[in-house]
């Protein structure tokens, strides 16, 4: 079974001496229970592994029983460490408060229990941690999948990356196009729209939040201001409540609405977005045009990689904190800006060859850039580009 990288960094903490509750937190369907569960097979650990999915919300003395659980096997285990391991802990109401209570508690009696906790909703998770449990965690983020990931996991050509994603789950099904969508719509964006956004936050309009998505995943790759979305959508709303809902999408790894770079904060905060998903499926299934036929055809294709591009950036950008922009001045465009401290590198994507390099040499010239990166025939081609380790580029 492939294994993930991080797979390795947990291993690596969980022997550390210095003991912090290990937190496995990202979008849906990207492997966080198969990590743990290949955790517990390769360090040969004792370990009690529990879910809290069919549990009661409102039983969240549930925690503390496992906890006690944990302890006595412990106990009679004589290891000198012990793994508790906790799946889809945010679905039991005021969760942190008991792991607080518990965590603390093998504190003061000096029990080296190491714990692990899963979760699929990371708004709820988010919440928690920064409500109850400060200094006590460490996250791990465990973002959609990458071209070398699925490459070496499932064979993917760069191709069928940039149409079908990443979701390991439905990697079987692409040779069937209809049920391949079906099962994105119906085990993966359904789920996390209506788990892990409506039920865990005030939603006035729902049916606004769908249909926001659904257009940011048709135009993604775009730039659309919230005025011009809002004449494209039934439902009533304002460009406020729009720009919140983009938010929560953003924040469960769905849809990202770029800011403009400018230098300024505020200036950026005010341009309109330009739309990505984090994961090209999200798109492709709301194409009307097969595989094949996109593929055939330059214009779609050409937007379908620079989504991946896309993708790749924004997903990588979570997991090493640095931040994504594009940038565009009366004739000028750059498709992503990325910058962590004072580094700022411009991208510019172009299928074939690049007739004309204008825009990379005045941004350059403009915020002074020691490197940009031209993807193209003639430059980087876009398959080497996606697999590239994006945090080496700084």
């Amino acid at each position: 079974m492939y294994q993930r990288k991080q797979l390795e960094i947990l291993e690596k903490r969980i022997f550390e001496r210095k003991n912090l509750i290990q937190v496995i937190t990202g979008p849906r369907q990207v492997g966080k229970t198969t990590l743990a569960n290949q955790l517990t097979k390769k360090v040969k650990i004792p370990f009690h592994f529990v879910s809290a999915d069919a549990v009661p919300s409102s039983n969240s003395f549930w925690i503390s029983q496992q906890w006690e659980i944990s302890r006595t096997k412990f106990k009679n285990s004589g290891s000198k460490i012990f793994l508790f391991i906790i799946d889809e802990v945010q679905k039991i109401n005021n969760w942190s408060e008991y792991i607080k209570k518990e965590w603390d508690k093998d504190r003061r009696q000096n029990i080296n229990l190491k714990v692990i906790l899963l979760g699929s909703s990371t708004l709820l998770v988010n919440k928690g941690l920064s409500e109850s449990l400060m200094g006590r965690f460490e996250i791990i983020q465990l973002p959609h999948w990458s071209f070398s990931e699925m490459h070496d996991a499932f064979g993917f050509t760069p191709e069928q990356y940039v149409y079908f994603g990443a979701y390991p789950g439905a990697e079987h099904l692409i040779s069937d196009e209809t049920r391949w969508k079906d099962y994105i719509r119906n085990s993966i964006i359904e789920p996390t729209i209506s788990k892990d956004i409506l039920q865990l936050t005030n939603i006035q309009k729902p049916a606004l939040l769908k249909n926001l998505f659904e257009l940011g995943c048709t135009f993604s790759g775009e730039i659309l201001s919230y005025t011009k979305i809002l004449g494209q959508l039934t439902d009533a709303g304002n460009t406020t409540t729009l720009a919140q809902y983009q938010k929560l999408l953003d924040e469960v790894w769905l849809l990202s609405g770029l800011q403009k770079f400018s230098g300024s904060k505020i200036k950026s905060k005010s341009s309109p977005p330009k739309w990505i998903v984090y994961n090209t499926s999200l798109s492709s299934v709301y194409d009307e045009l097969s595989f094949e036929s996109v593929k055939n055809n330059p214009v779609r294709w050409g937007r379908k990689v620079e989504q991946a591009i896309g993708a790749y950036l924004i997903n990588s950008a979570r997991v090493n904190n640095f931040n994504v922009f594009y940038w565009r001045e009366v004739n000028d465009e750059i498709d992503f800006v990325i910058q962590k401290n004072k580094t700022i590198i411009p991208i510019e994507v172009k299928l074939g060859k690049a007739k004309s390099h204008k825009g990379l040499i005045n941004f350059s010239e403009k915020f002074s850039t020691k490197k940009s990166i031209l993807i193209s025939d003639d430059g980087l081609k876009w398959q080497d580009f996606l697999k590239m380790d994006i945090i080496e580029l700084f």
